[in-house]
């Protein structure tokens, strides 16, 4: 029996997706929910699971955008399994392999031999060299990101176009971005405020309680879980930061769902952090920790990027002093943090030094007014400057759960 597998809906609003790279090759046997491809969306990369096993015949090249509901590949579930190996025996399939562009042509190839790897793909195109110039060492010819990282230019070999400018397609996700943060610039009243924050009393904190609080809750005590409990405490001060505009409805929410920037081997995703008002700084560090991990393993799903209210992004950790952080549609506003350095200031008229992270709001003018970005972002600071009174209830060991 030949199965005609077919795209699934990743969510709602979603009407095509790109195909990002076929894990596994035509002719090879594939066992019921095996992960056979990843698939770009506008919102996130997912892995396409084999509906029954079987060899499978490949249809559709990678980077090929498709519609949803579209036939991508076949499985036939009348094959057997081989024995000790995952290709499956001649008298069991008929590999219909598709041409690889730019691949050595033996006649052992197979529509894996030469295709690189995303990783690979970026390192390649950081080299100024294209896959044709790699031998892959992985499964059937694959160019693996070692291979990549390995490969040598040769200085005989002619660039890939021009003075060695290539030309790579980019993602789903990324083309989505780009247009997405276009539309932000071109359609809001976008304006950022600043502040600084005197890290001293959380550095404390964390210096005197992480141990205890790893040990008990099984997750380091970050700054995120003070940066997102200060935001809900501010939000709830000022809950038109946390509202959103719709035609000519300001739309406000009863619970509050932080977003988070994270950076993947995609790029950024903003997973959503639901009930962050509801959450002690254990279960903060404990959602953060998990979604950053699915976004970094390929695993986030199109719901755990969907909603938000309010989004934190952290520059800080790739070194960034300061910078005015773009809104994150559909919402109003937007936090980000900074490095931490060590700075002089001024503290009962002796000048003392301290770690000071500076701080940017970015928010939507048509909703919200200075008096209420500026009082939001004043709160935060108020929070992480104060944690014991204003996020622990004067109780340390408590307000840690410890």
């Amino acid at each position: 029996m030949i199965l005609d597998m077919k795209v699934p809906s990743p969510g709602e609003s979603i009407s095509e997706v790109e195909i990002a790279t076929w894990l596994v090759s035509t002719g090879d046997y594939v066992e019921k929910d095996q992960a056979i491809a990843e698939v770009d969306s506008d919102k996130a990369t997912l892995e396409l699971p084999a509906e029954a096993a079987g060899v499978i015949e490949i249809l559709v090249e990678p980077g090929t955008t498709v519609a949803v509901g579209q036939v991508v590949c076949r499985i036939d579930t009348s094959a057997a399994a081989p024995e000790g190996g995952s290709k499956p025996t001649a008298a069991s399939a008929t590999p219909n392999p598709m041409p690889v562009a730019a691949a050595p042509a033996p006649t052992a190839a197979t529509y894996a031999t030469g295709t690189a790897s995303p990783a690979a793909k970026k390192i390649l195109a950081e080299k100024g060299m294209d896959a044709g110039q790699v031998a892959g060492t992985g499964k059937d010819g694959r160019i693996t990101k070692e291979d990549a990282v390995n490969a040598k230019v040769s200085m005989g070999s002619a660039p890939v176009s021009g003075r060695g400018e290539t030309r790579t397609r980019m993602s789903a996700l990324r083309r989505k971005l780009a247009t997405r943060l276009v539309s932000v610039k071109n359609e809001t009243a976008m304006l950022t405020t600043f502040n600084e924050v005197d890290m001293k009393p959380i550095m404390d904190l964390r210096k005197e309680y992480k141990d205890a609080f790893a040990a008990k809750h099984g997750v380091g005590l970050g700054f995120m879980s003070f940066f997102t409990l200060a935001t809900v405490r501010a939000l709830k001060m000022y809950p038109a930061v946390a509202s959103m505009i719709d035609g000519d409805d300001m739309v406000s929410f009863e619970t509050t769902d932080i977003s988070v920037a994270v950076s993947g081997p995609k790029g950024l995703m903003v997973p959503v952090l639901r009930n962050a008002d509801q959450m002690s700084f254990a279960e903060v560090e404990g959602g953060i920790k998990d979604l950053a991990t699915k976004v970094r393993d390929g695993k986030i799903s199109v719901d755990e990027m969907t909603g938000g209210c309010f989004t934190i992004t952290n520059g800080g950790v790739f070194g960034s002093m300061l910078s005015t952080p773009i809104i994150n549609p559909p919402q109003s506003a937007i936090l980000g943090m900074h490095n931490l350095v060590e700075r002089p200031v001024v503290r009962d008229g002796q000048i003392v030094v301290r770690p000071i992270m500076y701080v940017a709001m970015s928010y939507d003018h048509r909703i919200i007014d200075g008096r209420e970005s500026v009082g939001t972002l004043v709160a935060i600071k108020e929070a992480l400057e104060n944690p014991v009174e204003l996020l622990m209830g004067g109780d340390v060991k408590a307000g840690l759960g410890l």
